[in-house]
């Protein structure tokens, strides 16, 4: 007779905590993931990968004109054009990511529904899968600094770790946003006004400095303002206002933390709800 161990699996913790190694042991199914958005993203798409690049160029553009040209909007030394797109960049990486994220368990009802593995390698394979857009967006801003004659600094060792932390954010409020859309079918129809709110709250198409120095802070809580303003910095050699960054960043933890919380503790109930 052979004895037949019975196992369960499910999560880590009662309040499904993060579990790196868990994650670790399933990486092979977030670069699976990733892949796959990938080649779904841009199967029978007649521009392919372009659409990265022409997406932060058209915005380019018309900021340029309605911003730089019309309204003289500053652009702290720096040609108005080139600021729009550096700030357009970090942008266009968080709402794409954003925008897939809150919609990746919706999207792969099948996938939850039939198997356990941790179900946070969703929401993060779909944020992951943006990375190569970012990539080659960044190509023409090199074009872009070589046809202003603006060379970058030493800064721009950190661009990679703001980067980063432009996924930690989407990652963050992705998390919060996928679990509550599971529940709330309203989120999907909300996210598009959300992510426009936040684009002219965050310094995309001007820069921080306008806002009063006294409400930078608070300015700040809008993770993005940071981020856009850091990533701005290290590429351009911009001004940073400390208490935006500050602020930001202490958003970002709240919002990364929460979210693994928040999805953690409603991952049990995703299977029945979906």
């Amino acid at each position: 007779m052979i004895d037949v161990e019975s196992v369960t699996i499910g999560p880590t913790s009662r309040w499904g905590r993060l579990s790196p190694s868990e994650l670790w042991r399933y990486r092979e199914l977030v670069l699976f993931l990733v892949w796959r958005n990938l080649k779904v993203r841009y199967k029978q798409a007649v521009l392919g990968a372009a659409w990265a690049v022409l997406q932060p160029l058209l915005h380019m553009i018309i900021f340029s004109i309605f911003f730089g040209r019309l309204a003289k909007v500053p652009s702290d030394g720096v040609p108005f054009p080139l600021f729009a797109y550096v700030g357009l960049l970090p942008w266009q990486l968080f709402a794409s990511a954003l925008g897939e994220s809150a919609n990746s368990l919706i999207a792969d009802e099948r996938l939850v529904t039939k198997v356990y593995f941790p179900r946070i390698v969703i929401p993060v394979a779909a944020v992951l899968s943006w990375l190569l857009d970012f990539a080659v967006s960044a190509v023409l801003l090199v074009g872009l600094m070589a046809w202003f004659q603006v060379a970058p600094g030493p800064g721009l060792l950190l661009a990679p770790v703001v980067v980063v932390a432009t996924l930690a954010v989407a990652l963050g409020v992705g998390l919060w946003l996928s679990a509550l859309n599971v529940q709330y079918r309203d989120v999907r129809y909300t996210l598009p006004f959300l992510t426009q709110v936040l684009l002219f709250l965050s310094p995309v198409a001007y820069p921080s400095s306008l806002v009063p120095e006294a409400w930078r802070w608070l300015y700040g809580l809008n993770p993005m303002a940071g981020v856009v303003e850091s990533f701005r910095s290290a590429v351009l050699g911009t001004p940073l206002s400390t208490p935006v960054v500050l602020s930001s960043a202490v958003a970002t933890v709240i919002l990364l933390v929460g979210g693994i919380g928040y999805f953690g503790r409603m991952e049990r109930t995703f299977a029945d709800m979906i």
